[in-house]
């Protein structure tokens, strides 16, 4: 039986179109867009055309995107970036934000705000953490464990409520909205002014796009430091020979999922709707967790209380699904996870807890075998009790 892929939020199988439009790039246009004579030339316009495409989507100018080796070393120059250039000031960020943003602001100053049993932000805790030294907030758009989407609006107007009573005080130090976009980029807007951003952090890898390829928005007039030195690309900000197959495969990547994310969205949240019911219907003790709301559209994380979901995991990929127990930058961590933990799962709950995220090739029928072959697992281990009850 073709197994049944089920962690889209972890890596996406590489679109058909992507992988044609990067292929000149790996073989016969394989030339250093910086050198100098006609065919490195011809290169560095394909670069910049693809930079224009994902502005594009973006609604930014193609001088605001920095292109880096994935979204780790993104949300790395987003945090350093801007700390760096105000010793002495904090980062308020969210405790369920990726660890390549945890890690980064730990460096610094650092005040964690707290999220809801639903993985959304408490803007009151948000506004009493925003203080006279805060110079950078940064919040991810939609969460790649528990799926939750922020209110970017809301979370904004905090922000620029803030920056306006600076001004009455005479406190002249900015205060910088980023946001870490890498798993929404498939299904929401990344407008960055309907968002409000200041900086956004994409990523190729979970569009169906090539890994270690990401981008950094960074609005005009906003100064940053660069993390990579050496010959000064990407204006400055990230050095290093670019990779141009990944840049237009990226750019490609990008275009296709935006093309077709509003009519992908309505799928996607049916097939959601679909598994979420069989799940409920079939394990009557398991819990969706996050927002029923506010979620990305191909998100289910369950947990299957008394279970024990690394077991679970292993034997759903015998039986051919591929899911997954938590963020697989985090996978080889004993820890429950923390994006689990700040939803308020106990550590018992976090570790009978599975997440699974779909995508473009996801079918009703592999849902309905996924629930149905978990239900013949937990029946065999004997989850059900004689009368086919839960404990």
């Amino acid at each position: 039986m073709k197994s049944i892929y089920l962690d889209f939020a972890a890596a996406s199988p590489m679109d058909k179109e992507v992988f044609l439009a990067m292929k000149p790039y790996l073989a016969d246009n394989f030339y250093n867009p910086a050198s100098q004579y006609l065919a490195a030339k011809s290169v560095r316009k394909d670069i910049e055309k693809a930079r224009s495409g994902i502005a594009h989507w973006l609604g930014i100018r193609p001088g605001e995107l920095v292109f880096t080796a994935g979204g780790t070393e993104a949300n790395n120059l987003a945090v350093n970036g801007v700390m760096q250039r105000f010793p002495g000031a904090n980062i308020v960020v969210s405790s369920i934000e990726h660890d390549s943003v945890l890690k980064s602001a730990s460096r610094y100053d650092t005040v964690i705000v707290d999220v809801d049993n639903d993985g959304l932000v408490c803007l009151e805790k948000l506004k009493k953490a925003i203080n006279d030294q805060t110079v950078m907030v940064s919040i991810m758009y939609a969460n790649n464990e528990v799926g939750s989407v922020q209110s970017m609006k809301k979370i904004a107007e905090i922000i620029n409520s803030v920056l306006q009573s600076r001004k009455n005080i005479s406190n002249d130090l900015p205060l910088y909205f980023h946001t870490d976009a890498c798993q929404a980029a498939a299904y929401l807007d990344l407008h960055a002014n309907t968002l409000c951003v200041d900086m956004m952090t994409i990523n190729a890898g979970k569009i169906y796009g090539p890994k270690q390829s990401g981008a950094l928005y960074v609005r005009a007039g906003l100064a940053i430091l660069p993390q990579v030195l050496g010959g000064g690309q990407e204006l400055g900000l990230r050095s290093g020979t670019e990779n141009v197959a990944n840049i237009v495969g990226f750019a490609k990547a990008l275009d296709l999922v935006q093309t077709r994310r509003i009519k992908e969205v309505k799928r996607m949240s049916k097939l959601q709707s679909t598994f979420i019911e069989l799940l409920e219907r079939a394990i009557p003790t398991v819990t969706i967790n996050g927002s029923k709301k506010h979620r990305l559209p191909n998100n289910v994380h369950i947990t299957v209380p008394g279970t024990d979901n690394e077991l679970l995991m292993m034997q759903l990929d015998e039986a051919g699904v591929q899911c997954a127990v938590g963020s697989a930058c985090s996978a080889s961590n004993d820890e429950p996870s923390h994006v689990l933990k700040a939803i308020g799962l106990s550590d018992e709950a976090a570790r009978s807890s599975l997440r699974f995220s779909m995508g473009f090739q996801t079918t009703e029928l592999e849902v309905r075998k996924t629930v149905l072959l978990l239900e013949k697992i937990l029946n065999n281990s004997g989850y059900f009790g004689d009368k086919s009850q839960p404990k």
